[in-house]
């Protein structure tokens, strides 16, 4: 017999969905203790769990995989075959179906003017102080996409505007933004994306307390000590409108020891994420909750608390330290919108963390 949690960590199904399984007919447990509740499934179940998850991650419906399950134990193949058969065929219009749709939004998209391209001058020169460029880029970088399929996002953004300088990286499921102070510009608003290797050779430049010079030139960019100099080509692409992405309606604030929070983390209970499993990269997640009292903990498994933001563990780790600070603060919105991590000295270097919805 294996208990519920050996069930989820042998199946590929969470607690969470075993229960909710149980509550609907498709994943009786074989015994349930009548004190405890708690249930035990028999090893013949095991198959079966295995059968439910991957058809869930097809996406096929409760009540095929009902029959599917039902044919199954009974060895009806023939009933199987046709089920799996027409959801294969439901999937495969619905992708032509969505294919000819993003035909159209890429055509409309070709034929919108596009506003970062006059973002893009011939010459910019600034001055900037190496400790706040090295540190705005190290509050960032964690969060550049590494997918070759978003070249857009494989770098940090440098947004010119005025007398300031913000950095600003983004993968989807995180985005992190940083300023720094500068001189010497003062013109119109300038944008170009540094490629992470380049943004890293910047960093490594940035070891002292002087002045550097930073200077964007058509589609390159260079920064320069007094003595070295980390060049190269700016991508050709546009970046996200990072600016309307941060604009999130107000939240819970709760003040967090990062020390203490980042034990909390560590050790914590921890959820498999089904979401990411779904395109091959499972994650770790944790469970978060603010009380009236501004205290966060990291929760067990919640059921149905609406309250529980989840994200994912290792991210959640990676923008503590790029905060850099003993406090920070988390601010918390719904369960659907991002969780904001910010500094406690200015609102304008923070990171967003895109929670993961939980499932059934």
């Amino acid at each position: 017999m294996r208990s519920i949690g050996e069930m989820a960590r042998d199946s590929g199904l969470s607690v969470s969905a075993l229960r909710f399984y149980d509550g609907a007919g498709l994943l009786i447990p074989a015994w349930v203790d009548p004190v405890s509740g708690y249930r035990w499934y028999g090893p013949e179940q095991l198959e079966e769990s295995r059968l439910l998850a991957r058809l869930r991650r097809a996406g096929m419906p409760l009540a095929d995989i009902r029959l599917v399950l039902a044919g199954w134990s009974s060895t009806d193949t023939d009933l199987v075959r046709k089920l799996l058969q027409a959801h294969l065929r439901r999937l495969e219009l619905g992708l032509s179906d969505a294919r000819s749709e993003f035909s159209t939004l890429r055509a409309l998209l070709e034929r919108r003017e596009n506003p970062m391209t006059s973002l893009r001058t011939a010459t910019v020169r600034l001055a900037v102080a190496a400790p706040e460029l090295a540190a705005a880029l190290d509050a960032v970088r964690f969060a550049a996409s590494a997918d070759p399929e978003l070249p857009m996002l494989g770098g940090v953004l440098f947004d010119i505007e005025g007398e300031e300088l913000h950095v600003v990286a983004t993968d989807r499921y995180r985005m992190a933004v940083a300023q720094a102070g500068t001189t010497g510009h003062g013109g119109p608003r300038a944008q170009v994306i540094v490629p992470s290797p380049l943004a890293d050779a910047m960093r490594a430049l940035l070891s002292d307390n002087a002045s550097v010079q930073l200077t964007v030139d058509g589609d390159r960019v260079a920064l320069e000590t007094a003595d070295r100099q980390a060049a190269g080509q700016c991508l050709d692409h546009d970046f996200p409108d990072y600016r309307r992405l941060v604009r999130l309606p107000a939240g819970r604030r709760a003040f967090i020891d990062v020390s203490a929070f980042r034990e909390a983390v560590e050790t914590g209970p921890v959820r498999a994420s089904q979401v990411r499993e779904q395109d091959g990269l499972s994650c770790d997640l944790s469970l978060l909750k603010v009380a009236a009292d501004g205290v966060v903990t990291v929760c067990e498994d919640g059921g149905d608390d609406q309250a529980l933001v989840a994200v994912n563990r290792e991210f959640l780790l990676h923008a503590l330290a790029a905060g850099a600070r003993d406090q920070l603060i988390l601010e918390f919105g719904t369960s659907t919108a991002p969780l904001a991590i910010r500094r406690t000295d200015t609102e304008d270097t923070f990171s967003l963390l895109m929670p993961v919805r939980l499932e059934n």
